[in-house]
């Protein structure tokens, strides 16, 4: 390494470990959150045991299992299994020599270090499948994202393409309003929109009220698109208009084929709002009908029944783990040039 490189790896280093370690302590709750998913309840309840998943050893004597631990003894520290547990005194096993008689020794067992090994427990997961029908919840879960993709993409890309490349009378201002409702909370609009729902068209109980709103398209999407399609040279599309080409045939085979990374993005950021949306789906569905619930909110009623800890981040791994993948498979779409607002990203 030359004394140029050098200079180079020592004023980057720095900054590369601040890098890392700050990774480090944003994925820590995640790592724990996925040890907790894989521990047994027993291990839970062992304040000696390790933080990774792990199961006590034992030792097999007279036909039945005694646990393992580190147990100080005049020749030095030895394996050896509890046969008696006491308060001030306990009997031992040694594995070495099981045929002869148990060793007694003196002082509080719980203050020995038992003998773990790295061990996954499944039971938090299983449990949990026979106690939830996820298979239908999933199938909920799956039809609500497919219908309001479809709707919230049809009418988002529409308006988006109007604003886009259309003078209208007003059309400004009408945008301005349009994304000044981007500030409205969800909470204001919440009472209105029950009563219209619930007394008027009488759609408790049902999906409809999760996904109406979307087939009038969603204000930060439209201004997503909006500012993707301003960016495609009009030149292309005065070319399709020479050839007759009409206003949805220059949208869909000019404008689209060149916004893939947009159009995706868009269809990721809505697949993750709708996979964790619970309050129209609990307000809707919870009590009036169960059997139309998503799995988010199907996985939460689970969670507040069974508070264990171990259940719980199991639960919530299986909420984490679709999007997580979803993500995996469309990031590179994320670093396609997408122009957000005028400038490329």
């Amino acid at each position: 390494m030359n004394r140029l490189n050098l200079k180079k790896w020592q004023k980057i280093l720095p900054f590369n470990l601040l890098v890392w370690i700050i990774l480090a302590l944003y994925l820590l709750p995640i790592i724990s959150m996925v040890f907790t998913a894989m521990m047994s309840t027993e291990q839970l309840m062992d304040p000696r045991s390790p933080l990774y998943p792990a199961r006590q050893l034992t030792f097999n004597y007279q036909g039945k299992d005694y646990p393992l631990y580190n147990v100080p003894t005049g020749s030095g520290i030895r394996p050896m299994a509890l046969f008696q547990p006491g308060a001030k005194s306990s009997l031992f096993i040694d594995p070495q020599n099981p045929g002869a008689a148990p060793i007694r020794w003196v002082g509080g067992w719980r203050s020995l270090q038992g003998l773990y090994e790295f061990h996954i427990s499944w039971d938090n997961f299983t449990v949990m499948a026979k106690n939830l029908p996820l298979a239908d919840m999933l199938r909920n879960s799956l039809l609500i994202l497919f219908l309001a993709e479809i709707g919230v993409l049809a009418s988002s890309i529409v308006t988006a393409y109007g604003f886009a490349r259309f003078k209208l009378p007003g059309g400004d201002l009408i945008f301005y309003i349009l994304i000044a409702t981007i500030l409205i909370p969800d909470k204001v609009t919440t009472i209105p929109t029950y009563f219209v729902y619930v007394n008027l068209l009488h759609w408790r109980g049902t999906i409809y009220p999760i996904l109406l709103p979307w087939f009038f398209g969603s204000a930060m999407y439209i201004f997503l698109l909006r500012q993707n399609f301003r960016s495609i040279p009009i030149d292309l599309e005065e070319a399709a208009m020479l050839d007759g080409a009409g206003p949805l045939q220059r949208l869909f085979y000019v404008i689209l084929p060149q916004s893939w990374p947009v159009v995706i993005t868009v269809s990721v950021l809505h697949f993750f709002y709708m996979w964790n949306e619970t309050r129209t789906a609990s307000l809707y569905l919870s009590s009036a009908n169960p059997a139309l619930m998503p799995i988010s909110i199907g996985v939460q009623v689970y969670e507040s029944r069974v508070p264990i800890q171990n259940i719980i981040e199991a639960s919530s791994m299986v909420i984490l783990a679709i999007p997580v993948l979803l993500l995996f498979i469309s990031q590179r779409y994320f670093m396609q040039g997408i122009v957000v607002t005028g400038t490329e990203k």
